[in-house]
């Protein structure tokens, strides 16, 4: 075994032996399905899509969200092929056992490609949902921690690719709105 699985195995034994509870078994195994598929971030980011005041906070999501799944998920897990901790370690899980393999987290990639996306496009009175997305995020991605489904190193994996992406897609997604709102109006001017 590599230096950084034995280093890794260590930090997940450690919040298993001394975080452990019934709460956080429950709470923690109810706020993971948050991340489960991106169901819920691409709910949100299509519902933003809808509201013209807020279709370029879901364009960039979007892009996110889709540049997300084909590097991370589609390539990175694929590339990578690290086994999950717990078919290392041989532990019993409180969740059901997944099927793909474990580097990166896409549940902490999606929560984090979201809250990016919020914290650069949200301004003014609407910057605690950003925060609130970012605190929600984080505890995604301990869920998936406690719960002994990825590794310490696949979940910053997750953080710093769904930070880079987000601001790839908020990026991304404002330019292609302004230059969309640009034609327009030079069309009205015409």
């Amino acid at each position: 075994m590599d230096p950084i699985t034995k280093i890794d195995l260590r930090i997940l034994d450690f919040i298993q032996d001394n975080l452990r509870c019934d709460f956080l078994d429950k709470f923690l195994s109810l706020i993971t399905k948050i991340g489960d598929h991106g169901t819920v971030p691409i709910i949100i980011a299509v519902i933003l899509l809808i509201f013209a005041k807020t279709r370029k906070i879901g364009l960039s999501m979007g892009i996110a969200f889709i540049c997300g799944g084909v590097v991370g998920n589609l390539f990175l897990k694929n590339v990578v092929g690290r086994i999950r901790p717990y078919d290392v370690a041989g532990v019993d899980i409180i969740i059901k056992r997944l099927s793909d393999y474990s580097f990166p987290s896409g549940h902490t990639l999606i929560m984090f490609e979201t809250a990016v996306v919020l914290l650069i496009m949200l301004k003014g009175k609407y910057k605690p949902i950003a925060i609130g997305a970012t605190v929600v995020a984080s505890i995604v991605a301990f869920s998936r921690l406690y719960l002994y489904v990825h590794y310490p190193t696949d979940v910053i994996g997750g953080i710093i690719l769904g930070s880079i992406l987000g601001f790839f897609g908020a990026k991304l997604g404002s330019y292609i709105v302004s230059k969309l709102e640009k034609k327009d109006k030079e069309k009205i001017n015409s």
